[in-house]
């Protein structure tokens, strides 16, 4: 008899057990608490909560720009961090922000022109590459911004409620963006959210948090065939659970 073992999935993001405080007015304010949640290789989740509850600061710790107080934190792979506001250095154009990123990685001036014009080209930037990023629209520039995080050659990518300011029809095109991206690619991607809807539309998973200290509250597998529609019947059913449970965790945390 032959027995066929399956392969393990592999890990690209660890959380164990972590705590993060901030010194505050003489005491010690708790932002997270306790904190355990792995992200699979391959895999969409996106963490959603009310402002304050911690999702930041849990980018900023996989993404090494801050340290756990306690707990530990295990990142596989080259990780990229995109924010709300596209930070695009204004001096550059954008072909020169995303070149400044393979630069920085040892690509020669020739291989830095070429490839940066071809990750914008992929997003639907052609013919804007010499644009300043005052010439580009809000949801031009967190293309560009995708673009340079594709540039330096990421295997995860952090996203902190990167379309948040845009209008409907623009978060909605990017959405689609990014999944394209996702699917095309073997990109592990955490991203970060308030909304609801935005998150059972884009993850596998979607991971509730409690505020005040941060915590994981509720885990959703998102069963749903891609593509999927913001305005469907089944996302909102979806979204409406996700958006009660918000509600009972800020009860909670003001009581």
């Amino acid at each position: 008899m032959m027995v066929t073992t399956a392969s393990p999935v592999k890990t690209a993001v660890s959380v164990k057990h972590v705590t993060k405080r901030f010194p505050h007015g003489g005491h010690q304010l708790v932002a997270l608490r306790d904190v355990t949640l792995d992200v699979a290789r391959g895999e969409f989740v996106c963490i959603v909560g009310a402002s304050g509850c911690g999702k930041s600061t849990l980018l900023n710790l996989l993404a090494g720009l801050d340290r756990p107080t306690s707990g530990e934190v295990t990142v596989d792979g080259r990780v990229a961090l995109i924010f709300q506001e596209a930070a695009l250095l204004p001096w550059l154009t954008a072909a020169g922000n995303v070149e400044l990123a393979l630069e920085l990685r040892g690509v020669d001036r020739a291989g830095r022109i070429a490839l940066a014009h071809e990750l914008l080209g992929r997003l639907h930037l052609d013919g804007f590459e010499k644009r300043m990023p005052h010439e580009l629209s809000g949801g031009m520039k967190q293309r560009v911004a995708l673009a340079r995080a594709l540039a330096q050659d990421a295997d995860i990518l952090l996203l902190d409620e990167p379309f948040a300011s845009l209008d409907a029809i623009t978060r909605d095109l990017l959405h689609e963006e990014l999944l394209r991206l996702w699917t095309n690619t073997a990109l592990t991607v955490v991203f970060v959210t308030h909304n609801p809807r935005e998150a059972v539309r884009l993850g596998d998973r979607v991971v509730v948090f409690g505020s005040r200290p941060g915590r994981v509250a509720h885990e959703l597998h998102i069963d749903l065939a891609r593509p999927r529609h913001l305005d469907s019947p089944e996302i909102a059913v979806i979204a409406s659970r996700i958006t009660d449970r918000l509600k009972e965790e800020m009860r909670v945390s003001v009581s």
